[in-house]
């Protein structure tokens, strides 16, 4: 299945060029009182709502897919968990690239490990990129996003895609500059998902993957997750070795080479096999 959020946090089953609103089948959740779980509901859900959902697809109301506010595909998630470095070809031109490492020292990923991302942070492709200080340097960086589907801790490499819901397209959009990585990257709507999760059985083995970004529609970045330095499964049993993953957190697997600036009018592409593409809009942020 391919399942968004859209408009009025609206529930939607991706079918070619349209989408069909199942948001009936929420009403199967489970109702809670204060506190709310820390995880996402429709996420942790996902197994018992699927049969409502498909159910209520057939009698749906279908709409052109171009005409939809597309959110992020995860409403709550708890954490954004994410990998730096984790090609050879961007550690290589980070290394060459004072601009990218900005004086500052470039680790290998598995000595410096992960990071994580404020969830303030996250936007769906229709809001688009408001770019906090036009006067620093601001970049785009495609991923691979794995959406963490069952409460994970201390997982094995060999069971760790079981814990996978499903992935989209991410932006881990970034500031260069000297400071600590999670507060260049947490600014408002600096973590784009999307255009929607395309959930695990959709995408078999994620570490076989061409990603591709352009920018006014000039190629910036173009890889494959094969060559990725720690694939997902091992990059989800490291973060669940030091904190428990929950569902609807989200494990962004870091960008390929070719990363570069972005300013406010310009238009972002991102595609992957398998997750489609989104079209994101740069703009000033309103201060």
């Amino acid at each position: 299945m391919k399942l968004c959020r859209y408009n009025d946090n609206r529930l939607g089953l991706v079918e070619g060029d349209h989408i069909i609103d199942v948001t009936g089948a929420l009403a199967a959740l489970p109702a809670h009182k204060y506190p709310a779980p820390r995880n996402d509901q429709l996420i942790e859900n996902l197994a018992m709502l699927r049969p409502g959902i498909l159910e209520a697809a057939k009698s749906g109301a279908r709409l052109p897919l171009a005409g939809a506010h597309l959110l992020s595909p995860v409403a709550n998630p708890g954490k954004v968990v994410a990998a730096p470095v984790n090609y050879q070809a961007h550690f290589d031109e980070a290394q060459h690239d004072d601009e990218i490492r900005h004086g500052t020292q470039i680790v290998k990923i598995q000595t410096i490990g992960l990071f994580l991302k404020a969830t303030s942070s996250i936007v769906g492709m229709s809001h688009g990129v408001e770019i906090n200080d036009i006067e620093r340097r601001n970049d785009h960086e495609i991923e691979l996003v794995a959406i963490i589907g069952k409460p994970a801790r201390h997982v094995k490499i060999e069971n760790a895609l079981d814990y996978v819901a499903g992935y989209c397209i991410g932006l881990d959009m970034t500031v260069r500059g000297p400071q600590e990585r999670s507060m260049r990257k947490s600014i408002d709507t600096y973590t784009v998902l999307g255009p929607w999760m395309a959930t695990a059985d959709e995408i078999g083995d994620p570490h076989d993957l061409n990603l591709a970004l352009t920018v006014n529609g000039e190629p910036r970045q173009s890889n494959n997750t094969a060559n990725l330095l720690v694939k997902v499964r091992e990059l989800i049993a490291w973060a669940s070795s030091y904190y428990t993953l929950h569902p609807g957190d989200v494990l962004m697997t870091g960008t390929p080479d070719g990363v570069g600036p972005v300013a406010p009018g310009d238009v972002i592409d991102a595609r992957i096999d398998k997750l489609g593409a989104m079209k994101v809009n740069v703009r000033a942020a309103k201060v």
